[in-house]
């Protein structure tokens, strides 16, 4: 893929530590970011670090409210803090945190602004230890989903995912190179006043820290 073209992306961005390290990654690139508030547990906590980041690299920001997705999916992640399981993403209960075809949901809305802007990529920082859990996030999804963009759009958009074959460790390598502050962003599926330590996505978010060989300042709950 041409690195030398500019401003020629969007990309949605939920505050998270994969999101904001592919937003530092390319934000040469990247024309337009995009939140999504669709009533989860931790969105209050996330969205406020994708608008400071973008603020930050004078990328514009936009969040886009999905209330229907609380109101009518089933999830754990949209059913109040003590409904999040905790342990690792290996056990069997950790799959209570599917948001049914979020991803699929998000990019649709993105692909059409893409399309509104002229713009030729959609980004989402999905990675390879995603894959076991959630669906929208496998290879698969991304190969048809690219193909449904391409189709469905004027200007001809792709989906760009460039994280799906990495690990979270991988990341916070690509992280620790471009110099992220990680305690700026929130990986924590309960939304708590800090994050809890314990559930899936703070036991990644620790391993992976851990991993690249970067001092974990995050305030945690333990």
């Amino acid at each position: 893929m041409n690195t030398t073209r500019q401003k020629d992306s969007i990309i949605i961005v939920s505050g998270g530590m994969d999101s904001i390290t592919l937003l530092y990654e390319y934000q040469e690139r990247i024309a337009l970011a995009i939140s999504f508030d669709y009533g989860s547990n931790h969105n209050s906590k996330e969205i406020p670090f994708a608008r400071y980041h973008c603020e930050k690299l004078g990328i514009k920001h936009i969040v886009i409210p999905l209330a229907f997705m609380k109101d009518y999916f089933k999830s754990s992640l949209l059913e109040g803090d003590k409904a999040i399981p905790e342990g690792h993403y290996a056990q069997e209960n950790i799959h209570s945190t599917v948001v049914p075809f979020r991803n699929g949901i998000m990019l649709a809305i993105v692909a059409g602004l893409a399309e509104t802007h002229r713009l030729d990529y959609v980004m989402m920082a999905n990675h390879g230890g995603d894959h076991d859990i959630y669906p929208d996030c496998t290879p698969a999804f991304v190969n048809a989903m690219s193909e449904a963009i391409h189709s469905g759009t004027v200007n001809k958009a792709r989906l760009w995912a460039p994280y799906t074959d990495l690990t979270k460790a991988d990341i916070a390598a690509h992280g620790k190179r471009l110099g992220i502050d990680y305690s700026l962003t929130w990986s924590c599926y309960r939304g708590g006043e800090k994050q809890c330590g314990r559930c899936a996505t703070c036991l990644e978010r620790k391993e992976a820290l851990a991993a690249a060989n970067i001092t974990d300042s995050t305030e945690y709950e333990e």
